[in-house]
């Protein structure tokens, strides 16, 4: 089981990457999106990630919780009930920096004083959050491959 729970986190590092990514491929296409459909300029979405506690785990915090209230403290022999079980995307937020206002009578998105606002989007910034989310998601890939190499190993020793 152990196998599985450890595929399982990495997998769920993948995933959470890919969608970072995918924020990430929005932003620079839209970075010169003045105009949505609302009608105001685009707006840099940002992936916001927390730990993802399996039910069993929140289960194991909880009895754990109670019982150093009954016995005044930690009970003895027991193991920490905080259980990782990979990465959660807990939402996806829009940046709330200024947009930044360049004057343009003639632009159509011109507001009544010849501003027109682009979205907040910096591509070199976009780039590096990318590299990053890259990274991390081959990491993840390489734990999966040890994990998986692991346990073909024990299954060849089984096999002897």
């Amino acid at each position: 089981m152990a196998f599985l729970s450890s595929l399982n986190i990495a997998a769920s590092g993948m995933a959470a990457e890919r969608l970072r990514l995918d924020v990430i491929s929005q932003n620079v296409a839209n970075a010169k999106t003045t105009r949505t459909e609302d009608g105001t300029p685009y707006r840099r979405q940002i992936v916001l990630f927390s730990e993802n506690k399996g039910f069993n785990s929140v289960l194991e915090e909880t009895i754990a919780k109670r019982k150093e209230k009954i016995a005044g403290g930690v009970p003895a022999n027991t193991v920490s009930a905080t259980k990782n079980k990979g990465v959660l995307v807990t939402e996806i937020v829009e940046d709330e920096t200024p947009l930044t206002p360049v004057y343009d009578p003639t632009h159509p998105d011109a507001d009544e004083n010849g501003y027109y606002y682009l979205p907040n989007v910096d591509v070199a910034e976009e780039e590096m959050d990318a590299m990053a989310a890259t990274r991390s998601y081959e990491a993840n890939l390489a734990v999966l491959n040890a994990v998986k190499s692991m346990a073909q190993t024990a299954l060849s020793i089984g096999n002897n």
